[in-house]
C-alpha cells in the first residue's frame, strides 16, 4: 500500500526532469540542424540526410556499448558522463564549415545514445510492478515535454531576432542542468524484479528487439508530416504547430497508458505498432485525397499517441523479462536506432517520387512490427 501512494521517488523526480531539460537542449538543435547545414553553411542537401543517418546508424552501436558498460562499471558513471558530453552539438553553430558542423552533431549525438540506457536502467532500480507503468508514462511525458518546451523556445528565439548560432549556444544551458540534476541522483541497488526468464519471456524479448527495429525502419522524422502538411494547406503556421501537437499527444496518451492494468503485449502491438500504421496510413491518404488540415492533423495525432504507447511500454516489457538490464535497454536502444538509420533514408527516397508512397511504405513496416511482437512474445502474460 505504501508503495502504491509513494509511487514517486526523489531519483525518479531527478532523472524525469533531467530528461524534460535535456530534450529542451537538444531537439532544438535537431530542428535548426537542417536550415544551419544548408542554408546557413551553404551545403548539399545530402550532407543533412549523411549526418542523421551516421547520427542514427553508429548511434546503435553506442546505445548497446553504454548499456553494457553501466552493467559492468555503474550506471551514473556513464548516464553523467554521456549527457555531459551532449552539449558538444551546441556548438555546431560556430563551427567554421558544414563538415565541422555535422561532426560536431554526431559526437553530441552518439553521447545521447550512450547515455540513454543506462538512464532508463536507473529509472528502472527505483520502480517495481505495483508503479513500473505509471513511472515510465511520467518519464516519457516529461521526456516529450521537453521537446515542446523545445520548440516554444526556439520560436520565440527565433521571433526575438536572436541569430542561429546564438540559439545553438543557449541550448547548452538546460543540457548542463540535465546534467547536474543527473549528478544528484543517488545510485542504488534495483529493488528486487520479478525476471520472466522462460520461454514466454524470453520470446517477448526477442519479439520487442525485432520489433521496434522494424518500428524504427516505419518511423521517420517528423520533418516529413510538418512538410507535407506545409505542402498540402500551403501554409507554414500549421505545419510547425502540428509537430508540437504531436509531441502533446505523445506526452499525455503515454503517461495514460503507463497509469492503465493492461496486458502488456497486447496493449504494446495494438494501441503502439498497429495505431502507429493507421495513424501513417491515414497521413497518405488524406494528403493523396485532399482531406484538408483537420485531417492531416488528426493523423499527426494518432501517430503521437502511439509512439507515447512504445516510448512507455517497450522500455517497462524490457524491465520484466531481462535480467541484465543495462545490456537489454542498450539491446533496445540499437534495434531502435539501426531501423531509424534505413528508415529515414528510405523514406527519403519514396518522398521524392510521392508522400503516398513513403507513408505507404511506413504503415506497413509499422504493421509487421505489430504482426512479428505477437508472433514471438504472444504467450506472455505479464502486465502494464
Amino acid at each position: 500500500m505504501y508503495m502504491q501512494e509513494k509511487w514517486l521517488t526523489r531519483n525518479m523526480i531527478l532523472i524525469s526532469f533531467s530528461a524534460f531539460f535535456s530534450d529542451m537542449g537538444y531537439q532544438a538543435v535537431l530542428a535548426v540542424l537542417p536550415v544551419l547545414l544548408v542554408i546557413v553553411y551553404h551545403a548539399p542537401v545530402y550532407i543533412y540526410g549523411i549526418t542523421v543517418a551516421v547520427s542514427y546508424g553508429l548511434g546503435s552501436l553506442m546505445g548497446y556499448i553504454g548499456g553494457r558498460l553501466s552493467d559492468k562499471y555503474g550506471k551514473k558513471k556513464v548516464v553523467v558522463a554521456g549527457n555531459a558530453l551532449i552539449l558538444i552539438l551546441s556548438f555546431s553553430g560556430v563551427a567554421p564549415n558544414a563538415y565541422a558542423a555535422s561532426a560536431l552533431f554526431i559526437a553530441g549525438w552518439l553521447s545521447r545514445n550512450f547515455r540513454s540506457p543506462a538512464r532508463k536502467s536507473m529509472f528502472s532500480d527505483e520502480t517495481n510492478e505495483v508503479n513500473r507503468g505509471r513511472a515510465f508514462g511520467f518519464l516519457n511525458a516529461l521526456d516529450v515535454g521537453g521537446g515542446v518546451a523545445s520548440v516554444l523556445m526556439l520560436v520565440l528565439l527565433i521571433y526575438l531576432g536572436t541569430p542561429l548560432k546564438d540559439v545553438l549556444l543557449i541550448t547548452a544551458i538546460p543540457i548542463t542542468v540535465a546534467t547536474i540534476l543527473l549528478a544528484l541522483v543517488k545510485e542504488r541497488p534495483g529493488v528486487k524484479r520479478e525476471i520472466h526468464e522462460g520461454s514466454s519471456g524470453l520470446g517477448a524479448y526477442r519479439g520487442v528487439l525485432i520489433a521496434t527495429a522494424l518500428y524504427g525502419f516505419s518511423f521517420y522524422s517528423l520533418g516529413f508530416p510538418v512538410l507535407t502538411i506545409a505542402q498540402a494547406t500551403r501554409m507554414d503556421i500549421p505545419a510547425f504547430a502540428s509537430y508540437g501537437l504531436f509531441l502533446l499527444a505523445s506526452a499525455l496518451f503515454g503517461y495514460f497508458i503507463g497509469t492503465r492494468k493492461m496486458k502488456l503485449i497486447p496493449s504494446l502491438g495494438i494501441l503502439g505498432y498497429l495505431l502507429s500504421a493507421i495513424g501513417t496510413m491515414l497521413l497518405g491518404l488524406a494528403y493523396f485525397l485532399h482531406l484538408g488540415l483537420l485531417a492531416l492533423v488528426v493523423s499527426v495525432l494518432i501517430i503521437g499517441m502511439a509512439v507515447g504507447t512504445i516510448d512507455t511500454l517497450e522500455p517497462n516489457l524490457i524491465t520484466q523479462v531481462k535480467r541484465q538490464l543495462g545490456e537489454g535497454m542498450g539491446a533496445l536502444t540499437a534495434s531502435r536506432s539501426l531501423g531509424l538509420f534505413f528508415g529515414n533514408l528510405i523514406m527519403g527516397m519514396l518522398y521524392y517520387f510521392s508522400p503516398v508512397y513513403s507513408y505507404s511504405y511506413a504503415a506497413a513496416a509499422a504493421f509487421l512490427a505489430f504482426l512479428v511482437l505477437l508472433a514471438f512474445g504472444g504467450k506472455y502474460s505479464g502486465k502494464i
